[in-house]
């Protein structure tokens, strides 16, 4: 039977290596201190963490280009744009262009074909009318759905899908949704007819942008 220790001299002393039973005391030979050789202190940088970026490399989600740039889109030229402007106004003016090719024969059947005499001259039927009203309205329509539906939700219109170019925002490079689009297709008539320099504008300038596009910070890019 053992006998616990009565006196100083019988409790193990600092330097001493621990007796048998006993845990090792802190400040003991072999025993990992705070702020010894080796061991990371608090505050200390230590090995990177997998949440942190490396040098030289952009966060995580954040874009590393900008227009133009390495990895990044390219800027579309100024054929691609002139072809699907014209590409979209085919397509929105076909209704009109056919109802107004309607409203035209019926003029000219109901005429006498009398060119000095005209108060036989019945003019367009009230159907010529419709026809020519519902043509127009459905031009509209074409427009407001590629123009400002389609082209705000994915960045191209008919026209754009074909060149395969598309219409984004400047800093995220995301389609610019339906209102901007339609704000952005006011401005580039009122443009246009303030000044054809407006539609020219992209072939001199380093964004290739037009007017329309600086007011509304947008780029056309190639998908």
């Amino acid at each position: 039977m053992t006998t616990p220790p009565n006196g100083p001299e019988d409790q193990p002393q600092y330097g001493q290596p621990p007796q048998y039973g006993q845990p090792p005391q802190y400040g003991q030979p072999g025993q990992p201190q705070y702020g010894q050789p080796g061991q990371p202190q608090y505050g200390q940088p230590g090995p990177p963490q997998y949440d942190q970026p490396l040098y030289g490399q952009p966060p995580y989600g954040q874009q590393g280009f900008g227009y133009g740039g390495p990895g990044g889109p390219e800027l579309a030229d100024w054929g691609s744009r002139v072809g699907a402007s014209l590409l979209d106004g085919l397509l929105s003016g076909i209704p009109a262009l056919i109802a107004y090719g309607v409203f035209i024969a019926n003029v000219i059947a109901n005429s006498d074909g009398d060119s000095y005499t005209t108060s036989s001259d019945e003019g367009p039927s009230a159907f010529a009318v419709i026809v020519l009203i519902i043509g127009v309205l459905a031009s509209i329509g074409l427009w407001v759905w590629n123009r400002v539906i389609r082209q705000g939700k994915t960045g191209q219109s008919v026209g754009k899908s074909v060149l395969k170019i598309k219409l984004v925002d400047a800093t995220y490079f995301q389609p610019i949704g339906a209102g901007k689009s339609l704000l952005r297709d006011i401005l580039r008539g009122i443009f246009d007819q303030a000044c054809l320099l407006n539609s020219l504008w992209p072939l001199w300038d380093d964004k290739k942008q037009t007017w329309h596009d600086k007011v509304m910070s947008t780029y056309v890019v190639k998908v």
